[in-house]
């Protein structure tokens, strides 16, 4: 999958009113991939650390990357937590089809295309007018009351 900018960029934000119809319904409580880091080490960085009981996830979306989280976001739903990623649509992978499908507990296409903020160095942001690709909510939730909301 190519990057999702000319740019090459990690640094998208997911647009304020996208989250905030996720954390309504969802309450979340944990970040592991917060787009404001300026330098990611050991103490910050979502792949070393123990998550919340309820995540919501915009991973990086070079290849290395998002596939660490989407596997990590597995883990950690076994663990009894809630991840609901945000995420391109690839159906057609091999990440798809050996990871996501049998771990999902719901996948929402998204319709229309997310426009992204992006930060860039000198501190500013732009918002992507263009999509660059239809993106898709994929729901991990290992809770035993298996509820997908609130609980």
């Amino acid at each position: 999958m190519k990057n999702r900018n000319l740019l090459h960029s990690d640094n998208w934000q997911t647009p304020p009113e996208l989250y905030k119809k996720l954390d309504d319904e969802f309450d979340f409580d944990f970040d592991p991939c917060p787009i404001l880091l300026t330098e990611i080490n050991d103490a910050n960085n979502g792949l070393l650390k123990e998550w919340g009981k309820r995540n919501f996830i915009n991973p990086p979306y070079s290849r290395k990357n998002k596939e660490a989280f989407i596997k990590k976001a597995i883990e950690e739903s076994k663990k009894e937590k809630l991840c609901v990623m945000l995420l391109p649509v690839s159906t057609s992978t091999v990440i798809f089809h050996d990871y996501v499908l049998p771990n999902a507990k719901d996948i929402r296409f998204l319709r229309g295309r997310v426009r992204f903020i992006q930060h860039l160095p000198d501190g500013s942001t732009r918002c992507n007018d263009n999509g660059q690709h239809d993106s898709m909510i994929v729901i991990f939730d290992g809770r035993k009351d298996g509820n997908q909301g609130i609980s």
